[in-house]
């Protein structure tokens, strides 16, 4: 094994990371929560839980990343302390990553097609109705053919770049594509705020409206702005511990996680500056789903001046955006086999791309073939229960093990962490935090778990809700069993 890659720059660790982050939530799910739980005031909610909530685990993330100089698969072994039981965990981060680009290949394929769609001038002419735009959604989702292909597309492109290495290949493309994204949402969103109509959007999107939290009740709106604070950055699964691996001592970890974080809300909030005029401009209800952006942007390039390009521009970019986070989660799988078997790069590339081909099909068969099997209940798909399984179980459950893990003493112990996270200049973690993060956090985490089961099969019935509470108790169960028990020494 040669010495492990480091980043050339600071900005290309934070723009890889944040790459990672951002992604299709932020893209329709802030802007509808936004918009359905007050505007300016969830916003506010929403960012005060982001920096109680995932400040602190990210910097946990990116501690066990640098300090073990490995990825999820070797890191938690080579720091636990002696006879501990967190190398356990590496097996459900791996499968995390796994389970995640299972379907967000997929998703990225779809980026890519819409990018071709666009390029061809199959939106342009006269403006769509919101049902036109959505038939031509489901014409795409019920082709295997068309997704297969570009599925394949996406994930040969993400390992591709990955094949060329850390500096030359994830760093180099993703901050060009970051930064062409960035400057790119910026426009589109000073154009959609000069749309008809789109000032109610903007007002409906910005203004604080306490009547609406009220409405919405008090609890459900918190609980939504500390939800979407905790799931924004794709914590528990290592995806960002990776870059903590390649990260040198220079800066400490906290300024570096600010940076991510501040960045991440930038691109949801100027995706929403999009999104939300828009919906109201053409008349769109803004609760679509992943499709929105698929129903309601069509729409507003149809109204611009030279939209096709600007159409193909923002879905190449946008898929730029859904690539930074498979790439940045394909260089983690691709470091899973280095590190565990002393793999080089390029076997661990060739593997893992016929592998992620293989295992995104059922994904795209749950979408046509497969339609009729609904693991989740009425109206669900394949795609939803590999969403909730990582979503739902290994980003939260992930977030506890790294918690736990950084801050107990059979773990990594917080003395070591808090050195780690401290290293070089920038800002410092407080040692007052060590009893929140102990104790505190943990228990919101496990709150955000158990209420997101809660949400997901109250309405279901007890058929589903008591095997799925049980599958939750149970990971907790191995969580709790990792983090306080040791091997016994042998006589």
């Amino acid at each position: 094994m040669g010495k492990r890659e480091k980043f050339s720059s600071r900005l290309g660790f934070i723009l890889v990371s944040a790459g990672c982050a951002v992604g299709l939530g932020n893209v329709w799910k802030f802007p509808y929560m936004c918009g359905r739980y007050g505007g300016a005031a969830f916003i506010l909610i929403y960012l005060v839980f982001l920096l109680i909530l995932g400040f602190p685990i990210i910097i946990c993330e990116f501690s066990v990343g640098r300090g073990s100089q490995k990825s999820c698969a070797a890191s938690f072994r080579k720091l636990e302390a002696n006879g501990a039981r967190w190398h356990h965990y590496s097996y459900f981060c791996m499968a995390g990553n796994y389970l995640l680009m299972m379907f967000y290949t997929m998703v990225s394929g779809w980026m890519l097609y819409y990018c071709y769609r666009c390029a061809i001038g199959e939106f342009t002419g006269t403006v769509l109705t919101a049902a036109a735009v959505k038939d031509k959604f489901t014409d795409m989702t019920a082709s295997p053919g068309t997704l297969i292909i570009w599925t394949i597309l996406s994930i040969i492109l993400a390992f591709g770049i990955c094949s060329r290495g850390l500096k030359k290949g994830v760093e180099k493309i993703t901050k060009i594509m970051m930064v062409c994204l960035l400057v790119l949402i910026a426009v589109l969103a000073i154009h959609s705020v000069m749309l008809p109509s789109a000032i109610e959007g903007v007002k409906f999107y910005l203004i604080p409206d306490f009547q609406s939290i009220i409405d919405n009740g008090i609890g459900n709106v918190v609980f939504g702005a500390m939800s979407q604070a905790f799931f924004t950055l794709s914590l528990g699964i290592g995806a960002m511990a990776i870059f903590g691996s390649y990260l040198d001592k220079s800066r400490s970890l906290a300024g570096e996680a600010l940076s991510i974080g501040i960045l991440d809300t930038f691109v949801a909030l100027m995706a929403g500056l999009i999104i939300i005029p828009a919906c109201f401009s053409f008349g769109i209800e803004p609760d679509a789903g992943p499709s929105l952006i698929f129903i309601t942007l069509p729409n507003i390039f149809n109204q611009m001046a030279g939209g096709r390009i600007w159409g193909t521009l923002f879905f190449l970019f946008l898929s730029f955006a859904a690539l930074s986070t498979v790439i940045a989660v394909f260089e983690n799988i691709i470091s899973f086999a280095m590190d565990l078997w002393g793999w080089s790069r390029k076997k661990s590339v060739i593997v893992n791309i016929v592998a992620i081909i293989i295992l995104s099909i059922p994904c795209i068969l749950g979408f046509n073939i497969l339609s009729q099997f609904q693991p989740l209940g009425e109206g669900s798909n394949i795609m939803d229960l590999e969403d909730f399984l990582v979503s739902n179980n290994l980003l939260p459950i992930g977030s506890i093990v790294y918690l736990l893990f950084c801050t107990t003493r059979n773990g990594w112990g917080w003395n070591n962490f808090i050195k780690e996270a401290n290293s070089g200049k920038g800002m410092k973690l407080s040692e007052k935090i060590k009893w929140y993060m102990t104790y505190v956090l943990p228990i919101i985490v496990v709150v955000i778990y158990l209420k997101g089961y809660y949400d997901m099969f109250s309405s279901k019935g007890i058929v589903y809700m008591v095997p799925w509470f049980a599958v939750a108790i149970i990971f907790l169960g191995v969580v709790f069993w990792m983090a306080f028990s040791r091997k016994r020494k042998k006589l």
